[in-house]
């Protein structure tokens, strides 16, 4: 079963009192010795009596101790001022957004043409204006872009032309030696036709009077 914690009282027997004060200020003096040798620690205790006698112990100096933990406590204390006043400007800057997020979903509403009718004339000038402005713009970069890209088929056309006449004038030195060889043609063909006549001519052997051949 776990013990309950143990509930700490104030003793009302001003000789018990004074005899467990002498007690346990010698044993924190003597732990924290012991602390300031084994960690390499620089440990200040001071502490006061009932009767307001000073007891202290240092590990260096207690006058260097005291000005450091004041030093300490200024730039702790600076600290946490300066942290404040950053999560308090953290809360103006988010408070800022909200409104300036709504209002934009306001006018985005609103150019959308949406909850207009809370509007006046002069607000619905203003917001025709600034969509006739809007669309402007959009035309002009529509027109940029349109001329872009044809300046970009144009230098395409350009290089295609310069390529279709490369190609041409390379196959067209090659097709040279096959028109030098096509010439010769007629030649062969003349031949050709020549043996083709002699060919047609009768070579049948006939004994007999020529007037009997049939």
């Amino acid at each position: 079963m776990a013990r309950g914690k143990i509930q700490m009282k104030r003793i009302e027997k001003a000789t018990s009192r004074q005899a467990t004060f002498s007690k346990r200020r010698n044993g924190m003096m003597k732990k924290a010795y012991e602390l300031s040798v084994l960690c390499d620690a620089e440990i200040a205790v001071i502490s006061f009596s009932q009767r307001g006698r000073l007891y202290e112990f240092s590990s260096s100096n207690m006058q260097n101790t005291i000005e450091r933990y004041r030093q300490y406590a200024k730039e702790d204390m600076a600290k946490k001022a300066n942290m404040e006043q950053y999560m308090l400007h953290l809360k103006h800057e988010a408070v800022d957004m909200a409104r300036q997020i709504e209002l934009l979903e306001l006018s985005k509403r609103k150019f959308l043409g949406q909850g207009l009718g809370s509007c006046s004339v002069n607000e619905l000038q203003e917001i025709s204006g600034q969509l006739e402005r809007s669309l402007s713009i959009i035309r002009a970069n529509k027109d940029q872009l349109f001329k872009e890209q044809i300046e970009q088929l144009k230098a395409k056309e350009v290089f295609l032309s310069e390529e279709n006449s490369r190609l041409r004038e390379k196959y067209g030195e090659m097709e040279k030696p096959w028109q030098s060889a096509s010439s010769v043609q007629p030649k062969e063909a003349g031949i050709c036709s020549l043996s083709s006549q002699s060919s047609d001519v009768e070579t049948e052997l006939f004994i007999g009077l020529p007037e009997m051949r049939f």
